[in-house]
């Protein structure tokens, strides 16, 4: 492919996928703080829970309304930009797509206008069985877009079909229950619980420094907090099997996540570095110009075991006969020798010649899972951006433990009664929100620029994954759709701080 169009199509999909999650992570949290906080309206009869639950819910039906836009422009993107990654799964990648929006989206809708607008409609515990309706359909819809992101990370569950060169699923619960999946799914949505968190304490602690709704915004500031701090423990718990599960089925992302070039035994942790620039797999420059190292954690972390080896960068690329790693050239030459079986079983099966077609098609198998490192030309392709992988990962690792912390002071300081006069915390509080979104971005940066060259681990790499389309054509749409996300942006802004200045009633 046309190396501008693949550059092109990658950064159209980045943009959306980004302005899409500036949308989601608020909802997924929103949605379970407006559902504790109505919950404590029923279970006390106060009418200022009910109020503040309203106020709330106004907000999060605003955020909610443009999201749905640009997650409907990100699913018809792998149509029109990523053609060929459709066609080759297609079959596997489409299904948890259409039950997100069969299954989730459908019970989101049902129950939203009866949460909206049947305060005086319905009974109070109709109306609160609606909100948390509302609040597992969101996450539902998560989990579905999750299940196939994890797929495409650890793709299990399937086989691929050479007659028509696609993959087919052949376990819907292999690919469900995948512990990728699984592991994703808690991670992501325990990232926007936070920073539904951060957002209802932010915006509290605005009001607090502007002498405003005293007590709305401190027993607001009390459930965020400790939601808030009960989902970053429970992030902390998922990053550590998600670590896990990496080292198992992308050890090259590990490696990058950790700037490990060389393998090591008892492999320590970065706890922070300066990367050296001038490193590469096939040099002998240092690595770091200086780093802070917690011993042997690396390899715990990896695998259960702190004298375990972890396989560096070095190691992957060129191999390793003391730990069986095998090379990446030679992988390239199995992936080779898979494609080519696959060419020649194609045109046995035309000629009708069942023999040979059976001879190629077994050759093949044997190789298929290599089949991806076939395309590459340079052993070195295979190394993503580490830069940008290792500074992503360790600063939403920093950002993690200070929002525990944040939480933690905010707790206390309620409990002590001295919250109001703590105007330092109010304003690390309010200017805490961009850093959740920060964090959660980063950890998406981690996550999709670590598997890179990958669409598809070790099956298809992004360079032919692309529509044959004219890259012209993609650039225009690319800043097309930056003007469009950019004004939905800063309407939702806009529409959002009027409705704060507004404040509860």
């Amino acid at each position: 492919m046309e190396e501008a169009l693949v550059d092109w199509s990658r950064a159209q999909f980045a943009l959306t996928a980004i302005y899409h999650w500036l949308f989601v992570p608020l909802t997924l949290g929103l949605s379970f703080i407006m559902a504790i906080m109505e919950t404590i309206y029923v279970k006390t009869g106060n009418i200022r829970w009910k109020k503040t639950t309203q106020f709330w819910m106004t907000l999060f039906g605003i955020n909610f309304a443009i999201g749905v836009a640009t997650g409907i422009i990100l699913e018809f993107e792998f149509g029109t930009n990523w053609s060929n990654y459709s066609w080759f799964v297609g079959d596997i990648f489409g299904a948890p797509l259409a039950i997100e929006g069969i299954m989730a989206f459908f019970l989101e809708s049902a129950f939203l206008a009866v949460m909206f607008f049947g305060w005086e409609r319905v009974s109070k515990k109709f109306h609160l069985t609606a909100t948390w309706l509302v609040a597992l359909g969101s996450n539902l819809s998560a989990l579905w877009i999750l299940v196939a992101n994890a797929w495409m990370q650890h793709p299990v569950g399937m086989s691929f079909n050479p007659d028509t060169a696609r993959n087919e699923m052949g376990d819907f619960w292999d690919v469900l229950f995948n512990p990728t999946a699984i592991d994703k799914f808690l991670h992501t949505i325990s990232s926007g619980y936070v920073i539904g968190s951060l957002f209802v304490i932010g915006i509290s602690a605005w009001y607090i420094l502007k002498n405003r709704h005293i007590k709305f915004a401190r027993h607001s500031m009390l459930v965020g907090a400790i939601f808030g701090i009960v989902s970053s423990l429970f992030i902390v718990l998922t990053g550590d099997s998600s670590g896990h599960h990496v080292a198992r089925t992308q050890p090259m992302k590990l490696a990058a996540m950790e700037g490990l070039y060389k393998g090591k035994e008892g492999a320590n942790l970065v706890a922070f570095g300066v990367l050296n620039p001038d490193k590469e797999v096939h040099n002998d420059e240092e690595a770091f110009h200086f780093k802070i190292s917690i011993p042997r954690l690396l390899s715990l972390l990896a695998e259960r075991d702190m004298d375990a080896y972890v396989p560096g960068m070095e190691d992957l690329v060129y191999g390793n006969d003391q730990y069986n790693i095998p090379s990446t050239q030679s992988r390239m030459a199995k992936g080779q020798k898979a494609l080519k079986a696959l060419k020649k079983y194609n045109e046995a099966s035309k000629a009708q010649n069942d023999s040979l077609a059976a001879l190629h098609i077994g050759t093949f198998e044997d190789n298929y899972r290599h089949m991806g490192y076939g395309y590459f030309e340079e052993p070195e392709e295979t190394v993503p951006p580490v830069g940008l992988t290792f500074y992503s990962f360790h600063f939403m690792v920093i950002l993690g433990f200070y929002f525990v912390l944040l939480f933690a002071l905010v707790i206390w300081s309620h409990l002590n009664d001295t919250l109001v006069k703590k105007r330092y915390l109010l304003k690390m509080a309010l200017w805490s929100i961009p850093l959740g979104y920060l964090a959660s971005i980063l950890g998406w940066v981690v996550s999709e620029v670590g598997r890179q060259p990958w669409t598809i681990q070790d099956l298809l790499p992004v360079s032919i994954s692309t529509s044959h389309l004219n890259a012209a054509n993609v650039q225009f749409t690319f800043w097309l759709f930056a003007g469009i996300f950019t004004i939905l942006l800063i309407a939702e802004v806009s529409i959002m701080t009027r409705q704060i200045k507004t404040g509860p009633n």
